[in-house]
């Protein structure tokens, strides 16, 4: 498709938009012919609004949606992702507001639900996944209770009686993960007053029967390979570089390396400020090689030109952050790369972990490096050392002389 973004003339009410959304598809990184292509798009999106009698403050997904209908069916090409640029470029001037969260509404237990969401993003600080992920586990308990006031007079025994038969068509580990959730909905319950009695007692541990399994890392020749398979001659590769080599220095969670920004960086002082879970901000010492690699990426690797403060970006348009997704996608393509067993994100952590132990770290310091919230889970690293726990065990009955 040929022509300028110039040359595009927009009508209809979406028109005073068109300088700033052109602005923002360049700023996340699309090349001018696709910002003709998009910007050709809207045009046709806006006069679409205006044949329809709607103005720019009625677009919503929904609408979108609806377009994109309209386009297909009338065997014509259209595609999403410029027109969700455009519903942000909306929000960002205040045009739209922001959707919430898809849910059923209008009973009781949906208002509850929604609730119970805000408290876990807000009192909890839990991440929106795993808001959700709650939220889905309190609605399939609330479904399977028999009466229409699903939690007028609710007992432990319909409690006990769910967790059961959870545990019957699910996994061990995706029956904890219910568990955990039902327990925290069941307290939210009791706090706000919607039940009489804290049920949250009820949710019987569940036993995932499973051998405990020492902590699980990559060799360090395995290690060497991932780096030395990122090719630092080319953007992506010191992206890739970069991120590994961040992940295996200071054993961070792939959301943490995803949430890392521009602003979290003291390089005078050497030190980074990583927002883990629970809205917790620590600082940690920037290695030299770390901070090297970082650097080289930002210089020579970051893209150019757009608005976002995170550290790792995607590598084509639109330009955002990685995600967690991202993060063990990276990782992932490294290990094909190399030629070895493909591991996620989180392998690495475990490996910097290892390696600390290997190295006599204390355990006190291995925490604070991965900034658990008590000593119980670092103690895991421990039986690591096979050489230090053999000098535990007592010897073997009449093996002395063996």
């Amino acid at each position: 498709m040929t022509g300028s973004v110039s040359s595009v003339a927009m009508v209809g009410p979406l028109a005073p938009f068109a300088d700033a959304y052109r602005a923002e598809l360049t700023a996340r990184g699309y090349s001018s012919r696709t910002v003709v292509s998009e910007v050709r798009q809207v045009a046709r999106l806006s006069c679409w609004l205006h044949g329809s009698g709607l103005r720019a403050t009625d677009l919503s997904l929904a609408r979108v949606e609806q377009f994109l209908t309209a386009r297909r069916a009338a065997g014509q090409q259209a595609t999403r992702s410029g027109l969700l640029c455009l519903l942000d470029v909306l929000r960002s001037v205040g045009t739209i507001e922001s959707e919430p969260l898809a849910v059923r509404t209008g009973s009781p237990a949906d208002e509850l639900l929604v609730s119970f969401r805000g408290y876990l993003l807000h009192e909890r600080a839990l991440v929106p996944s795993t808001a959700d992920a709650y939220v889905a586990y309190a609605r399939r308990f609330l479904d399977g209770l028999s009466r229409e006031d699903q939690l007028v007079g609710v007992t432990a025994r319909e409690v006990t009686e769910a967790v059961l038969r959870e545990s019957t068509i699910v996994s061990p580990r995706a029956a904890q993960y219910f568990v955990t959730a039902l327990r925290s909905f069941l307290r939210y319950c009791f706090v706000e007053g919607v039940v009489e009695t804290d049920l949250s007692p009820a949710t019987l541990a569940v036993s995932g029967r499973q051998r405990s399994s020492l902590p699980k890392r990559i060799s360090r020749s395995d290690a060497c390979a991932l780096l030395d398979s990122c090719d630092r001659r080319r953007a992506v590769g010191r992206r890739d570089y970069a991120a590994i080599i961040t992940l295996l220095r200071l054993g961070l969670r792939a959301s943490e390396l995803a949430g890392l920004t521009l602003d979290d960086i003291d390089w005078r002082a050497a030190e980074l400020v990583i927002r883990g879970k629970g809205s917790r901000a620590d600082r940690l010492p920037l290695p030299a090689d770390v901070g090297a690699a970082i650097a080289a990426y930002l210089r020579r690797g970051r893209p150019h030109g757009h608005q976002r403060r995170e550290v790792f970006v995607r590598a084509r348009a639109p330009v955002g952050p990685l995600g967690r997704g991202g993060v063990s996608a990276i990782v992932r393509r490294a290990c094909r790369r190399a030629g070895i067993t493909a591991v996620g994100a989180h392998r690495l952590r475990h490996t910097a972990a290892c390696e600390m132990v290997a190295a006599g770290v204390p355990l006190a310091q291995i925490g604070q490096v991965l900034r658990h919230r008590n000593l119980q889970s670092t103690a895991v690293y421990a039986r690591v050392d096979l050489d230090q726990l053999r000098l535990l065990a007592p010897p073997w009955p009449g093996g002395a002389g063996r």
